[in-house]
C-alpha cells in the first residue's frame, strides 16, 4: 500500500463525466487479462450504517464493467448499459478496498456481456452481470471521398 491507501500499481482513471465526481475516481491497474478496477469506500460513499450505499456499488458497477468490458472488447468510444443485474452479498464498509476484475464473456458486433464480482478487502459483497450496447461502426468512405 502507499500513503494515498491505493494499492501499487493502481492509477485515477476519471470516468462517468460529471455525475461520477462526487464519487470517484476509480482506480485502474492493468492486467494482462484485462484491468483491475478499485475504489477506496469513503464516508461519503456510505449510509447511515457505515456501509456501502447500494446505489453506490451498482453505480460502481456500471461504470467498471462497462469500461473493463470495452477494453477487453476492443472497442474504442462509449457504450450505453442496455441492462444492470447486481446481487448484494455482504456489506462493503466504511474504510475497505473495493476491487473488481471484470471479465467479458460474450460480445458481438453491437452488445457485449460483462461479469465481474467486487471485493472489499478480500471479501465478496457484490456480483454484477451487465449487457451494454456497443457504438455503431463508422461507415467506410468510399473510394475518392
Amino acid at each position: 500500500m502507499v500513503d494515498s491507501g491505493v494499492p501499487e500499481g493502481f492509477v485515477a482513471r476519471h470516468a462517468g463525466g460529471p455525475f461520477l465526481e462526487p464519487i470517484g475516481p476509480i482506480f485502474r491497474r492493468p492486467e494482462e487479462a484485462g484491468a483491475r478496477f478499485g475504489i477506496r469506500i469513503e464516508r461519503r460513499h456510505c449510509n447511515n450504517q457505515a456501509v456501502a450505499h447500494g446505489g453506490m456499488l451498482a453505480t460502481i458497477a456500471d461504470i467498471v464493467l462497462g469500461i473493463g468490458g470495452a477494453e477487453q472488447a476492443g472497442t474504442p468510444g462509449h457504450f450505453v448499459t442496455i441492462s444492470l443485474v447486481t446481487d448484494y452479498l455482504a456489506p462493503a464498509p466504511l474504510g475497505a478496498w473495493l476491487e473488481c476484475h471484470p471479465a467479458l464473456l460474450r460480445r458481438t458486433q453491437r452488445m457485449m456481456f460483462v461479469e465481474g464480482r467486487f471485493l472489499a478487502d478480500g471479501v465478496a459483497v457484490l456480483r454484477a452481470s451487465g449487457v451494454f450496447a456497443l457504438p455503431r461502426p463508422k461507415p467506410e468512405a468510399a473510394p475518392g471521398d
